[in-house]
Formats: structure tokens, sequence, C-alpha cells
């Protein structure tokens, strides 16, 4: 496995772990490192996503219910919210990731530890984002307050 995937893999749980404590701080992230990071390699690119995803959690929360079609985020199953959530912070904020890798990436992990529904349902939500993303420009922050999503 490679140190991204790895370090993907370790912010969805890391990220589900809090989700699941109601409690989000660096403090949780430190404690879940120290229980469950094995790779010194994967570490500064999992630290980096999930202080990404939490610095930008209502950005990013709100995107991904403008695209999925009625679901409100805290519906969502804990795995497919945060492998979102991570995917999406990717796309904004990682110049250096194509988009269409992290939406592979987010698939794939959802695949494997989300339900037999999440890697489609993953897919379906990051390239409506992916697109709108596009069309709009990734340079500027996506509005929010628009309700019309990529059909």
């Amino acid at each position: 496995m490679g140190t991204r995937r790895q370090a993907r893999e370790l912010a969805m749980q890391a990220l589900f772990y809090m989700d699941m404590q109601k409690h989000a701080s660096e403090e949780m992230l430190e404690y879940f490192c120290g229980c469950f990071c094995t790779s010194k390699k994967s570490r500064p690119f999992l630290i980096k996503l999930v202080n990404g995803v939490l610095d930008e959690k209502g950005q990013i929360d709100a995107l991904v219910e403008r695209f999925s079609q009625n679901w409100q985020i805290n519906r969502m199953s804990c795995v497919d919210r945060n492998v979102m959530r991570i995917a999406v912070y990717e796309m904004l904020y990682c110049d250096d990731i194509p988009p269409k890798v992290s939406i592979n990436e987010a698939v794939d992990i959802g695949k494997k530890f989300g339900t037999q529904e999440s890697g489609a349902f993953i897919n379906g939500i990051m390239d409506s984002i992916r697109a709108a993303l596009e069309k709009e420009g990734t340079s500027e922050k996506v509005d929010l307050t628009q309700n019309d999503a990529v059909e």
C-alpha cells in the first residue's frame, strides 16, 4: 500500500473516531496517532488531511450536502461522510492531486470500509462536485449558496 493511501485510510479512521466521540481536537488526533499510526512516512499527510478537514468542515459538509440529492451529512454513514470530506478537501486545497485521483481513492476506501453501496454513493457525489469545481474554477471558493447541483 502506498504512503498516501495509508494516510487517507488512517485519516478516515481518525475522523471516524472523532465523529463517534463527538469531539475533534489536536489531542484526539495525537491519541489516535499514538495508538494506530504505524508509518512515520504517512503521518505528515495524515495530519494535513485531518487538520484540513477539521478546519474546513463547514464548507466541505455544505458542499457534500449540496450535491447529495437531499441527503443531510449527519444521515450519511460515518465512513461515507468522512471519506467524502477527505476527497473534497483534496479537491479544494491539494493542487498537486488530480481530482480524479481523489475520487478513485475515496471510492476504493469507501468500498473497503463502508457498505456495498458506498462506492457508488461516494462516486456519484464526488463526480458531481468535481464537475462543478471544473465549471466554476478550482482557484476560487465554491459558492455554497447555489442550490442547483450539476446533473
